[in-house]
């Protein structure tokens, strides 16, 4: 069949050409990828606001370092509560009707944060909005994995995973704004208010998007309850173990890169609040480079192969980052963007490897658990961070970084590839 240049061709039922992986989607496909883009990215905005504000926030209630780090930790620990819960209810509402109550969640608390008069209040604040952080991104994930073709599953959901460095890069563009024209004791309150914009979301999402035909049917035509139990019986017991610490590990690295860097130069490399913004942009243009080249690798060397090589290098130079000598800031400025670029990339295969590990009918409640109780567990790196940086520094303390991606290498040795894996 005649196609214009630029467009795809058909070949069987395949298609190929540029951006061919979005090109063969449905229609309602292309709504499902537009919704859980948009809400991981804002999932990632109300996120980043925290460590984007750690130091006025630090100052403003007297905190420590443990205490600060432990905002983050809260944060990340409830997200395996609120990850739990979302995975049920992935798989007995279905994915679209979980992707708003999430996306509600996390925009309501993110902006109560904001009202906080006390560190309680703003730990307890954080604490909530955990609770939709942990089950957005699974629920998004399930629903476009299920429209993606099985060629173009590993790309389709990196593209998905993208929009974390979209969400990052836009808090730091509004920090830099707000810090920088407003006292620093209320310019954090008003990042948290900022975080109200995912309520925009919903409307689209309840306006156009729609669960993949088979999930629709299936939630129709029987009781959809799937006891948590499902993923620890049979074979299904050991990839939910593994399948967990290498959430583990990844977000462990990642996330102590993410609450303390930003800390780390301003506090140890000197850099003021619109320097920190210009080391952070490289950092995140990497990000954003890492999960759209990640999905191609992903698609080419499968699964596992591409986790072990981001693992190596993640680690590698967030070593190489922490153990550059003082009054050689450049380096950090060359150096962040492969570090953005590989500590993202790792997560480029996850919304395509849970997916595939487990059946339609625990498809929400495996991918759900295994990567937020990973993340829960991973969040005490961050916490270790802080309990460490008032002897080591916060440079020294940022090797957790490091313990965390040895973690995931670890992982893949219990788990199988899926590659090529069809959905039924």
């Amino acid at each position: 069949m005649a196609s214009t240049p630029t467009g795809p061709h058909t070949v069987g039922e395949e298609v190929t050409g540029p951006f061919s992986w979005y090109r063969s989607f449905t229609p309602q496909g292309r709504r499902a990828f537009k919704g859980a883009f948009g809400g991981f990215a804002l999932d990632s905005y109300d996120f980043q606001v925290l460590p984007l504000s750690m130091v006025a926030i630090t100052a403003y209630f007297h905190l420590t370092k443990a205490e600060a780090g432990l905002l983050t930790t809260v944060t990340l620990v409830m997200s395996a509560v609120g990850g739990i819960l979302a995975g049920g209810l992935i798989d007995r509402v279905g994915r679209v009707r979980t992707l708003m109550i999430t996306v509600g969640t996390y925009a309501l608390f993110t902006v109560l944060c904001g009202f906080a008069v006390s560190y309680p209040m703003l730990l307890a604040s954080r604490a909530l909005q955990g609770l939709g952080f942990g089950g957005e991104w699974a629920a998004g994930a399930v629903l476009v994995a299920e429209y993606a073709r099985s060629r173009y599953r590993g790309r389709t959901l990196a593209f998905i995973q993208s929009s974390w460095a979209i969400g990052w890069g836009l808090a730091v563009i509004v920090s830099t704004v707000v810090m920088d024209n407003l006292a620093p004791d209320i310019a954090w309150r008003v990042m948290f208010w900022t975080g109200a914009l995912p309520a925009v979301l919903l409307f689209y999402v309840r306006r156009n998007v729609q669960d993949a035909p088979e999930v629709t049917t299936r939630l129709a035509e029987k009781d959809a309850r799937v006891p948590l139990s499902s993923v620890f019986k049979g074979t299904l017991a050991r990839r939910t173990f593994f399948a967990t610490l290498l959430a583990t590990g990844a977000q462990g690295g990642y996330y102590t890169i993410a609450t303390w860097l930003p800390t780390y130069l301003k506090t140890e490399r000197g850099l003021t609040v619109v320097g920190t913004g210009g080391y952070l942009f490289v950092l995140i243009t990497g990000a954003f480079c890492g999960y759209v080249t990640a999905g191609y690798v992903i698609d080419f060397l499968g699964r596992k192969k591409s986790f072990a090589l981001f693992a190596v290098l993640s680690g590698g130079l967030l070593l190489a980052y922490i153990n550059i000598p003082e009054g050689a800031n450049s380096l950090l400025l060359v150096l962040g963007f492969p570090l953005g670029f590989c500590a993202s990339a790792i997560f480029s295969g996850f919304g395509s490897f849970l997916a595939e590990l487990y059946p339609n009918a625990v498809r929400g409640t495996g991918q759900s658990f295994t990567y937020n109780v990973g993340r829960g567990i991973g969040a005490f790196f961050p916490t270790a961070v802080g309990f460490t940086a008032g002897s080591a520094g916060v440079g020294g303390a940022l090797v957790y970084g490091v313990v965390g991606y040895a973690v995931a290498l670890v992982a893949l040795l219990g788990l199988p590839e899926t590659r090529g894996t069809e959905f039924t």
